[in-house]
């Protein structure tokens, strides 16, 4: 139970990224829906600082940026304004590499492992499919398109650039949306790298940390 107790920010944080994923081709559609579903993506980010904030001294720039995003999202909703919703997606997704760096330091610093590191390292995996879907959706914004989409099946923009997202960390890559300028090419190609790599160095940072545990056990 105590350790139950340790683990429950981390836990919180995993759900809440899985209730935006499954949440968001649901949601991503309609004027109330879509403000639902604003403040679901807003949730990771306040546990994600919450977080840092048991873990790290500095969470100023984190609500800076969130703070600035939130503005950002807001301002966008009521104005319809396209620039300030590519702005928001371009914080989002800077706030995502730091969270994402300062859980990745927190899991590498571990002493021995706890199932609160282990959530940890799931909410990290799904906290980079996010930060390179933000990024891809201010692309999609600020030079529309940048990505063909060639499945006849209707949904929104946001909600496949999602699913592109997840399909391409995850190097699964079935094809029916493709990045078309150079520059988002590479960033696709480097997202897949990403989730490569991050998922052999996790793996053994976790191995290294389970070492000396089970030599004094």
């Amino acid at each position: 139970m105590p350790e139950l107790q340790k683990a429950r920010w981390d836990l919180l944080l995993l759900v809440s990224l899985l209730l935006l994923i499954v949440a968001y081709p649901m949601l991503d559609h309609g004027d109330a829906s879509t403000i639902i579903l604003g403040g679901l993506t807003f949730v990771p980010v306040v546990l994600g600082t919450l977080k840092l904030a048991h873990i790290k001294n500095w969470v100023w720039p984190l609500v800076l940026l969130m703070s600035v995003s939130g503005v950002c999202a807001v301002a966008s909703t009521i104005l319809g304004n396209r620039v300030l919703a590519g702005v928001k997606w371009g914080i989002l997704s800077a706030f995502f590499a730091l969270i994402v760096g300062g859980l990745f330091n927190y899991i590498r610093k571990a002493q021995p492992i706890t199932n609160a590191h282990l959530l940890t390292a799931a909410s990290i995996y799904l906290l980079l499919g996010m930060q390179w879907f933000a990024l891809y959706s201010a692309i999609d914004v600020f030079r529309p398109g940048a990505f063909l989409h060639t499945s006849s099946i209707a949904a929104q923009r946001e909600t496949e650039l999602l699913y592109f997202s997840l399909v391409t960390l995850s190097t699964i890559g079935y094809g029916d949306i493709v990045p078309l300028h150079r520059e988002v090419r590479m960033l696709a190609a480097l997202e897949g790298i990403t989730g490569v790599l991050y998922i052999a160095i996790t793996v053994a940072v976790l191995v290294s940390a389970y070492k000396p545990h089970d030599k004094s056990s």
